[in-house]
This record gives structure tokens, C-alpha cells and sequence, in this order.
């Protein structure tokens, strides 16, 4: 991208809190995320934007507000953006939503001693790549034949959820299996998918407070929910606005 003369900005929405990410070491100029996933924030949580330092003072925000204001006190006419990173925040920041981000922020860098180049983030990455194939290896186990799975295998091209999509199966089933999963506890959530990879579940883990016997009660439920064929009944057919 730099090469073409483009700049970049990366999507963190899904690393932030699961995978270690050296932004600076990667050459990225910009990068935006959200705090409700695996920061812990909660729903509702303030997002962020990161910015390498060389762009901080000469990029300019659309978003104009009193909070990246130079001089936000002197009621000058014309706005005067704040030097440095200060200029990309805007209004009245939600402070108790920021406090309930800050919570889960102490329980990210908790995580273990800070040693190493990652600290708390390596340590939870190595439980998340742990959690993932365990989880792959009993649904491959315990299910055999009914899915096809749609993460890498790969740990380099894992991030911290795996998606499963349903094989040689009535069009509803993945929906309806991931509502009975909901209505047991185990809460994943469904995507259509494309042509190619149609009827996704996909299952999140966090590994702050995600264990291993989480993990196999999913499957058991899972297998559970197969076997009865639980998921044919109707409330779980009714498609719901959050999937």
C-alpha cells in the first residue's frame, strides 16, 4: 500500500484483546476498534482510533468538537484543532461508559505479569489458540459428518472464534441449532454466509474467563441439540432482527 502511496488503516474490532498487534512495528497509520468485544466494555463501550505518531498533528477529523479544540475555552470563532492526538477527540466523552471500559481494560493487562514483548496479550493468545483447537477437535470428534469448519486451522490466520457451517443440511438448521444453543446458555450467533460458505455458527472465546470445561459443555450441548433434534422445534425456526 505504502508503495502505491496509499495509507492504511486497520480493522481491530476483531484483534483488540485477542491477538497481540504490533501497530508500529507493522508500518500501519491508522487503526480503529471497538471496546465492547474483547476488551470487555460491555455493550455500549466507547470504540478508538489509534494514529502513528508521524500522521498525530497533521491529519484532520471530520467530526469537529470543543474536546479537540486548541483552545476549547476561549470561544474563538473559527476552530483551531488541538496539536497531537488530542485533535481526533470530538465531544463530552460517555464517562460512565469509559469507566465500565476501564474495568475491563485492568482485567486484559491482569492477564500476567507484564515480561516479553506482548506481556498480558501472549499469554491470553496462547489460552485462545488453545481453546479454539479444543473446540474444533470435539465438534470434529462428537459431530462427525455435520459440519465443515471454516476457520484456518492455521494459528496464523486464526483469530479468536471459530465458524462452523453446516453440511448437507436443510437451509434453517444452522439458525435454529445456534437459537437452541442460546435458549441452553451457549451463546454463539449465526451468519448467512455467501454462495460459497452459506449458514455459518460462529462461537466466540475469550480467554480472560473462558475455560476448558466451557468449552466441552458447549459441545455436549451442541451434540445434544443435534441428537434430539432439538433445533426443529418452532421457536427456534422464527427468525429474530439479532441472529
Amino acid at each position: 500500500a505504502h508503495a502505491a502511496g496509499a495509507l492504511t488503516v486497520w480493522d481491530l474490532a476483531h484483534s483488540a484483546g485477542a491477538v497481540p498487534v504490533a501497530l508500529n512495528d507493522c508500518e500501519a497509520d491508522y487503526a480503529i476498534g471497538c471496546g465492547y468485544k474483547y476488551l470487555n466494555g460491555g455493550p455500549g463501550a466507547p470504540a478508538f482510533v489509534w494514529v502513528h505518531s508521524k500522521h498525530a498533528g497533521a491529519f484532520e477529523q471530520p467530526l469537529s468538537g470543543w474536546w479537540g479544540h486548541a483552545a476549547p475555552f476561549e470561544f474563538t470563532p473559527h476552530y483551531r484543532p488541538a496539536p497531537g492526538v488530542g485533535r481526533y477527540l470530538c465531544g463530552t466523552q460517555p464517562v460512565v461508559a469509559l469507566a465500565s471500559l476501564e474495568c475491563g481494560l485492568d482485567t486484559v493487562l491482569a492477564a500476567e505479569p507484564f515480561n516479553g514483548d506482548f506481556g498480558a496479550m501472549a499469554a491470553l493468545r496462547d489460552k485462545s489458540l488453545a481453546l479454539t483447537d479444543a473446540f474444533i477437535a470435539l465438534v470434529e470428534q462428537r459431530c462427525a459428518g455435520r459440519f465443515t469448519l471454516v476457520t484456518p486451522r492455521d494459528h496464523a490466520q486464526r483469530g479468536s472464534q471459530v465458524c462452523l457451517a453446516m453440511a448437507h443440511a436443510h437451509p434453517t438448521a444452522a439458525y435454529a441449532i445456534v437459537q437452541a444453543l442460546i435458549a441452553r446458555g451457549v451463546i454463539g450467533d449465526y451468519r448467512a454466509g455467501d454462495a460459497q460458505t452459506p449458514h455459518i455458527l460462529r462461537f466466540g472465546f475469550t480467554p480472560l474467563y473462558l475455560g476448558f470445561e466451557d468449552v466441552w459443555n458447549a459441545v455436549e450441548h451442541l451434540v445434544q441439540v443435534l441428537q434430539a433434534d432439538e433445533w426443529q422445534r418452532p421457536e427456534f425456526n422464527q427468525k429474530n432482527a439479532v441472529t
